[in-house]
């Protein structure tokens, strides 16, 4: 079948699933496969709970016109999302780094949805199978497509761009996640300025945080590109005004006092602004949209309970992000600090002198107590509290009451540090 012939089936059934627990409706069903399972087993399940047509790589499954019989059904997906994509009129923004990408999302779709029809990637679906269902989620009367792309190697930047090709694109940070499978600091930079190659090799609009050196240089004869910054006058004016607990920061003559926790969290916010206001957003319908949003999933969520105020910030964890909230944590106006912080993943040879310098960063704050988890922390050398295991962890919690106060709860997702609240 052709891709043509393909894309016409998906107008008329517009939802595509990979996982037969997801269909809630006529769609097309991809039968992808992974290191243990096989989607096209999957297939005569899909059709029968719903699905219109089912996409399969092996004949044996087959059956009747139903199944569409393709060499690769992961290859037919991404060339189904690319050629659905340039039929559509949406603006593309496409967005990367390494910390803070969902939560930028998100803001940003809430300052879009404002004025425009948006979509966006849902939850973490970034990489090279959650893109293209997002962007097979594009409608006709789509004006804006938000779409996030993660990577933990060199070169998934350039094919995801490949797929979305964003008209437009904002790199959060360049810090240090996936240092394993990048090579290190470097290759995060080389890695993730792909997109800032597909947007300037294709003559598209970049957007920018000024107040980062490496993105200035990177963009430094790049003409289409706009910006905020704090102190640079070329750039749109954003203040920090304050984060104790929460961001509030100012634009122009508006203030924004919103619900996330830590300064980490303003450039974040910074972002939202900066593309709302590109897009001619009223700096009201701005403010409001970043006012209500409330984060979710582990994510800077400040949550009361008993006498505890606990920042929970357990989605996930690397040393740039562990640095910068044991920084904004050690700001707070509060008498006992307490501070919970679990294995950071994927540093390759970088971790044990990452753990240790973490492990030094959070004692040297004179934090009232520090609980380090996994097998990572337990190697370093510190007076603070090791356990080799969340279990063990637990057992302590059990027995030994913590003090009342504020908590800064984080590791990587790996670590599922969010189980602490059990022991409070």
């Amino acid at each position: 079948m052709k891709l043509t012939q393909l894309h016409e089936l998906f107008l008329n059934h517009p939802k595509a699933f990979t996982d037969t627990r997801k269909i809630d409706g006529t769609g097309l069903f991809f039968a992808l496969k992974g290191p243990s399972f096989n989607g096209n087993a999957f297939a005569e399940q899909a059709l029968e709970k719903g699905a219109a047509y089912a996409i399969v790589d092996e004949a044996a499954y087959a059956k009747d016109d139903r199944f569409i019989l393709v060499d690769d059904a992961l290859e037919t997906l991404q060339q189904l999302a690319v050629h659905h994509r340039k039929q559509c009129k949406a603006r593309v923004i496409g967005l990367t780094g390494s910390n803070g990408k969902t939560t930028t999302k998100e803001l940003i779709y809430a300052v879009l949805s404002a004025t425009y029809r948006t979509i966006a990637t849902q939850g973490n679906l970034n990489n090279h199978i959650g893109v293209p269902l997002t962007l097979l989620t594009i409608k006709k009367d789509t004006e804006f497509a938000i779409i996030e792309m993660g990577a933990n190697h060199q070169g998934e930047i350039a094919f995801l761009s490949s797929l979305a090709q964003p008209d437009y694109g904002y790199i959060t940070n360049f810090g240090k996640a996936h240092l394993e499978g990048f090579g290190g600091v470097e290759g995060i930079i080389k890695g993730k300025s792909e997109l800032y190659n597909y947007l300037t090799t294709n003559d598209r609009h970049v957007f920018l945080n000024a107040n980062d050196p490496i993105q200035l240089e990177k963009l430094a004869t790049y003409i289409k590109k706009f910006g905020y910054s704090t102190s640079n006058h070329e750039y749109f004016k954003i203040t920090l005004l304050g984060a104790d607990p929460f961001v509030v920061l100012k634009a122009e003559d508006t203030v924004i006092t919103t619900q996330l926790i830590g300064t980490y969290n303003f450039p974040n916010c910074c972002a939202a602004v900066l593309m709302g206001k590109y897009f001619s957003v009223p700096l009201t319908d701005i403010k409001k949209a970043i006012e209500n949003y409330v984060p979710e999933n582990n994510r800077s969520q400040l949550i009361k309970k008993g006498d505890y105020h606990i920042t929970l910030d357990a989605y996930n964890a690397n040393p740039t992000s562990m640095e910068a909230a044991l920084q904004s944590f050690d700001t707070l106006d509060a008498r006992t600090k307490v501070i919970f912080l679990g294995d950071m993943f994927e540093l390759g040879e970088e971790a044990e002198k990452e753990h240790q310098r973490i492990a030094d960063l959070a004692m040297n704050k004179q934090f009232t107590m520090v609980f380090l988890v996994g097998e990572n922390f337990a190697k370093t050398k510190t007076e603070a509290l090791q356990f080799k295991s969340f279990e063990l962890l637990a057992t302590h919690l059990k027995k030994h009451k913590i003090q009342d106060g504020h908590l800064l709860i984080k590791g990587s997702r790996g670590m599922a540090m969010e189980r602490i609240l059990e022991y409070l």
